[in-house]
């Protein structure tokens, strides 16, 4: 599985020229009007994770070479994929704009990533975009009115059993009120049912502002529950190497990009965690599900391996490093036999055993 995350907001708020920076190309078009995004970009992004390079050096450590090849022979790191979504504006639920193909492009991802315009740039047209928390509750309206719309055609469409009535009349209520679905306190019975009806305001939202450059370093950014990028830094970010791009954010007194914010902030509120596999052949990360169990884990290489699933051989990625070596971790008893009820921990190295 991968996290998907949909770029949106108003047009005109830096929603393509962040996504062109997270991606290292330009594969977006960052025009300077409204609509310049029709069809939603599509892109793949690694995932950063210091740890994988480090379970690299353990593999090239303990094989060094495979006859005439270099191990490991891949590095699968975790990915991200990113859908930069057309600008909306005010009456989208009712087709404005491109009203339609914006929320249909919101159904498909995981999370919303709901850009924010902070900056200031004369050469670039507001577009309807006036301030973060007016624009904010302008494409949130949408998505409710939109969700509005769903609910009353399910309530009309055929008849329904009287405890789905009642939780469509709950899930209604609050978007008469302006609440998103994301903000209620559902029961699990509550969450399945509703997962069910595809709607808008119930998918994670991660806010982020952009903004100047000079404004990254206050305290009330620093400590905001938003996540504040500039976008054009971003984009700057993404012509350097790694090592160059560390180093320039530490001059600016920058601890973490923009790219690994919205990453980090997308895992958390999707609930989702990595296992690695580490061999001669591939060292990769697996993205899975917080509190998934041994034989989820193993399905998520292969349904095979969930269904013979006999056991998960596992360490911990940093006592791994530590050790140098997988043989030098079994000679010690540090790798451990786990079975089916195991629950995976984030950062695990993972060999399983199974039977087909």
């Amino acid at each position: 599985m991968s996290l998907s995350l949909g770029i949106i907001g108003l047009p005109n708020v830096g929603k393509s020229t962040l996504f062109n920076a997270l991606l290292k190309r330009q594969v977006a078009l960052a025009a300077n009007y409204p609509f310049a995004t029709i069809d939603p970009n599509i892109g793949v992004v690694e995932v950063p994770d210091s740890r994988l390079q480090a379970l690299v050096d353990v593999v090239k450590k303990e094989y060094g070479r495979v006859g005439d090849r270099e191990v490991p022979e891949k590095v699968i790191p975790a990915v991200v994929k990113f859908y930069d979504i057309a600008g909306l504006v005010a009456g989208a639920h009712k087709g404005e704009g491109l009203g339609n193909q914006f929320l249909s492009h919101i159904r498909e991802v995981d999370a919303i990533v709901h850009v924010l315009r902070d900056f200031t740039d004369e050469n670039v047209v507001r577009a309807g975009a006036t301030h973060p928390d007016v624009d904010k509750q302008i494409v949130e309206t949408e998505l409710i009115l939109a969700d509005l719309q769903t609910i009353e055609k399910r309530v009309q469409g055929s008849r329904k059993e009287k405890s789905d009535l009642i939780i469509l009349d709950k899930v209604k209520s609050a978007l008469d009120q302006g609440k998103l679905v994301n903000d209620l306190n559902l029961t699990k019975d509550e969450t399945e049912f509703v997962s069910q009806l595809n709607l808008l305001s119930v998918k994670p939202v991660l806010y982020v502002i952009n903004t100047d450059e000079d404004k990254l370093h206050n305290e009330a950014v620093t400590n905001s529950k938003y996540i504040y990028i500039s976008a054009k830094l971003e984009e700057e970010l993404a012509g350097f190497t790694d090592g160059e791009k560390t180093q320039y954010l530490e001059d600016l007194g920058i601890a973490e990009s923009g790219l690994d914010k919205i990453i980090r902030h997308g895992y958390a509120v999707l609930g989702l965690q990595t296992y690695f596999t580490a061999g001669p052949k591939e060292v990769r990360a697996w993205t899975i599900k917080r509190g998934s169990k041994a034989p989820q884990a193993a399905g998520v290489i292969h349904t095979d391996f969930e269904r013979g699933f006999i056991r998960a051989e596992i360490i911990g990625w940093q006592e791994l490093t530590e050790l140098g070596s997988w043989k030098i971790a079994k000679d010690k008893g540090k790798i451990r036999s786990e079975g089916k009820e195991y629950v995976m921990q984030d950062g695990d190295v993972v060999e399983f055993r199974f039977n087909v």
